[in-house]
């Protein structure tokens, strides 16, 4: 089987239900040209690098989904995407066996996982944001010049 991952980004001044309606449209089509969907990755609401389409934010999807023919399957998403209004930006990508190991990774929470630990680290010590004070026998002495 061969997996693709697509991205696309939602207008966001549609309302939440209306957002998750959009992609729920999505994966549902995905699913009736005969395709497996891996997994549905909600990013949620993101600044954009630059405008477009005069918004500056949107919201991210990114469903990832296996096939056995690609093919014309991946121009019928593709096109439905593109004439679509409520959809800023899409990309559909063609994942290798690193890009599907990758995101098995991401899933099971095996990328990533040592900024969490060195949060709970951080956050464990009591000095922990706090600015360190001299002790009192290390006080910065003057010096007058004569």
């Amino acid at each position: 089987m061969r997996h693709y991952e697509v991205t696309f980004i939602v207008d966001p001044t549609l309302s939440k239900d209306e957002i998750r309606a959009i992609a729920q449209n999505y994966v549902n089509s995905i699913e009736d040209l005969g395709c497996k969907i891996v997994h549905v990755d909600e990013m949620g609401l993101r600044q954009l690098a630059y405008p477009i389409k005069k918004k500056s934010s949107g919201v991210y999807y990114c469903v990832e989904y296996a096939m056995e023919v690609p093919g014309e399957i991946i121009d019928a998403i593709e096109l439905a995407l593109r004439r679509d209004e409520r959809i800023i930006r899409f990309l559909t990508v063609a994942l290798d066996k690193f890009g599907v190991k990758f995101n098995e990774d991401k899933r099971n929470g095996l990328i990533g996982k040592k900024r969490e630990e060195v949060k709970e680290v951080a956050a464990a010590t009591p000095m922990a944001g706090k600015k360190r004070r001299k002790p009192e026998d290390e006080e910065e002495v003057l010096v007058e010049e004569v």
